[in-house]
Order: structure tokens, then C-alpha cells, then sequence
């Protein structure tokens, strides 16, 4: 989520029941930001906690602040992270960067850019694939599962080939472990 997302968060927005949770984000930058995104474990039992101690609303803000707004915003945000990095002397970093990374890390576990953009709530899949940093052997697990060899592992491809290691693709025959080309 956008931090702008969380901080207008409302009661009514939120399903807490015992299927894990899920927040509907009704107010987004675009068409594709309103969506329905699935709570992880921890922000589950969270919200749950925070839902038990403000007296189980049904509506209002999920962070009511003093602002003008009523709700928590970026320049409380800005002022509790800068004294939270002061007190905990972890190094300097903005809290977006924290999307970045789940959004990172989704892809790096497989997850294809169609469904990044919809979990992030992009309107373009340009913009997601700033996300997904494909790894060397992505190409190879692509064809692997187009070709039906989903469940092979590395030591049977490697038996195939031979004792020698990886097929030498510059040139002919099998590149031995340590060896230089």
C-alpha cells in the first residue's frame, strides 16, 4: 500500500474476521488503486489488536490524529520516522522504500508483473516492471514449466548433461566447474 492509503484508512474499509483479513482501499490515486488486498499475518493481528483497543469501531479512521484532516499524515509520519532513526540509530532511509522492497521481493518469489500491478494498484504495467528484477535462471524456469518439467531438479538437469557442469553456450561441448572461457 501507499502510505497515503494507509494513513485515510477507515474502520469500514477493513474486514477482520477469522479468514486473515482483508482492506479495501476505496480512495486511490486511480481507477486501478481501488482494490481489495488480502491482510498478511502480522498486519492481521495488528489491526485486530488495534481494533480491540479503540472499543471495536465500526467507522472512522483506523489512525485518528489531532490534524486538520482527523487522520495521521505525512507530516506526522515525517516527524515520528526522523525521531524514531534518532532514538534507534538505524540508518537514514525514507518508509516508501518499504513498498518498494514487498513489491521487490513478491516478484523475486515468482510472482508475474500483471499481479504486482494489481496488488500495488498501478494503472500500468510500466510502471511495475520498475519491480521486477528478473534473476539469471528466470528464462530457464519459464521454459521448464512451459515444457513440463516443472518438478526437475538442478542435480537431474545436471546428470543429463554430464559430470562436467552447464552446457557451454559460446561454444560446443560442456564448460567444467572452475574452468574459464
Amino acid at each position: 500500500m501507499r502510505p497515503g492509503e494507509v494513513f485515510v484508512l477507515q474502520w469500514q474499509h477493513l474486514l477482520l474476521d477469522e479468514s486473515g483479513g482483508l482492506i479495501r482501499i476505496a480512495d486511490g490515486k486511480s481507477k486501478a488503486a481501488r482494490r481489495v488486498l488480502p491482510m498478511t499475518p502480522n498486519v492481521y493481528a495488528l489491526l485486530q489488536a488495534r481494533h480491540e483497543a479503540a472499543g471495536h469501531p465500526s467507522e472512522g479512521w483506523v489512525f485518528p490524529s489531532g490534524s486538520s484532516e482527523g487522520h495521521f499524515n505525512r507530516d506526522a509520519v515525517t516527524k515520528q520516522h526522523a525521531r524514531a532513526l534518532k532514538d534507534s540509530g538505524v540508518q537514514r532511509f525514507e518508509p516508501y522504500i518499504l513498498r518498494h522492497t514487498a513489491l521487490t521481493n513478491l516478484a523475486k518469489k515468482g510472482t508475474d508483473a500483471h499481479t504486482l500491478a494489481r496488488i500495488a494498484g498501478h494503472s500500468s504495467i510500466v510502471i511495475t516492471m520498475r519491480y521486477v528484477h528478473p534473476q539469471a535462471d528466470a528464462i530457464e524456469r519459464a521454459f521448464a514449466l512451459a515444457h513440463g518439467r516443472v518438478n526437475r531438479k538442478r542435480g537431474a538437469q545436471s546428470a543429463r548433461e554430464g559430470k562436467a557442469g552447464r552446457p557451454n553456450l559460446l561454444g560446443v561441448g560442456t564448460v567444467k566447474k572452475g574452468a574459464k572461457n
